[in-house]
């Protein structure tokens, strides 16, 4: 190898009569291709090799995952997927884009001339891949939004950890920009109170409204991590919104992993536990997902539902999640508009950029 290698791949030259583009990175966390063991076996290996995910020592968890995990999981996990996978695939992959695109469309008609588009932590278009294609086509700032709108280190901390190692690799970086929390914003609040009261103007109204949140280890709450009074928060303005007492609705965490104490109290138990305590009907809604995904559609709206039915209860409803409802595009709008201030959104011929160029090639062949 030779000493004069350089670690950065190789880019075309900076055109310095481009106009400067801006633009809008939408994360999520990801998704295997296919409803398949083979192609769930590499998302879950990807997933689960994140240290901000796994924080135990890598050797240990190394034994662990390649030896227990990968050998067994896949194959349940797939048959997972595959009760909810639509003719288009996978119903996250699906939502994100949807969102993606009419986030686009929201800011075009807001007088914003930028590019969005949306990546996956995990899986594929990988984060790298479309920071990739925006310098490609001449993005010179970038926006990262996750679609997560409670921070955590294990998903919010982890989408920025990938466009540092994107950038780590790259000559000419873009100017970043990131978009750390939304949990208490009024659009996000506004649109997930409409989402619910929609429902019940449809369905009537439970007897208790679960606020279903994706369960982090508990020592993460020790060790730093706002994600759990973020979570908190939440419920509380969504309450508010809603008008409902500290009797009418419960906060609850799910999708635990392994046999460590995770942030309490856990959703089916305490599904499980209403349904013993007499309460009739419960309408479930899952505040921390912006589109419906494995953990909404298959844990929530079937496992969930069949814990509390089998266990006393008459009647189970789940609320989906915000995914294209026009409140929440607005929202999602008015955030991104708000964290692009100062950056030039509106497209247009760089006069100066390019007269600077043409004068720069006289004086190249002036020299030569």
């Amino acid at each position: 190898m030779s000493l004069l290698a350089s670690p950065f791949q190789p880019e075309p030259p900076f055109n310095h009569a481009q106009a400067a583009r801006t633009g809008v990175l939408y994360c999520n966390l990801g998704t295997p291709d296919a409803a398949t063991a083979a192609a769930v076996r590499p998302y879950l290996r990807q997933f689960l090799s994140d240290h901000r995910v796994i924080e135990i020592p890598k050797v240990v968890w190394k034994v662990i995952l390649h030896g227990i995990i990968l050998r067994t999981r896949p194959k349940k996990s797939a048959a997972k997927y595959a009760s909810i996978w639509t003719p288009q695939g996978s119903p996250l992959r699906t939502g994100t884009a949807q969102q993606a695109t009419l986030l686009q469309g929201w800011l075009g008609e807001h007088g914003h001339r930028v590019q969005v588009d949306y990546a996956m932590r995990y899986g594929s278009p990988s984060i790298a891949e479309q920071l990739d294609k925006f310098k490609a086509n001449g993005v010179t700032r970038v926006l990262i939004v996750p679609a997560y709108p409670q921070y955590s280190g294990t998903s919010t901390a982890s989408v920025f950890d990938a466009v540092y190692d994107w950038a780590r690799q790259t000559r000419n970086i873009p100017e970043l920009r990131f978009v750390n929390r939304y949990h208490d914003d009024p659009g996000y609040i506004a649109a997930l109170a409409r989402r619910i009261r929609s429902h019940w103007q449809q369905h009537g109204r439970p007897d208790q409204l679960v606020m279903s949140f994706h369960g982090v280890p508990a020592r993460t709450l020790q060790l730093g991590d706002p994600y759990h009074c973020e979570c908190h928060k939440t419920a509380r303005l969504l309450a508010n919104a809603l008008d409902l007492t500290k009797e009418q609705y419960k906060l609850t965490f799910q999708s635990r992993l392994g046999r460590a104490q995770w942030l309490e109290p856990y959703t089916e138990p305490s599904l499980m536990a209403m349904a013993k305590a007499g309460v009739q009907r419960v309408d479930v809604v899952c505040p921390g997902f912006t589109s419906d995904c494995l953990e909404t559609l298959e844990e929530i709206a079937m496992e969930g539902k069949a814990a509390f039915l089998n266990a006393g209860g008459k009647e189970f409803h789940y609320i989906p999640c915000l995914n294209g409802e026009p409140g929440w595009i607005t929202a999602l709008g008015s955030l991104v508009q708000t964290h692009l201030q100062g950056w030039p959104t509106q497209a247009a011929p760089d006069t100066q950029a390019l007269a600077d160029t043409q004068t720069r090639a006289k004086a190249l062949g002036a020299v030569q």
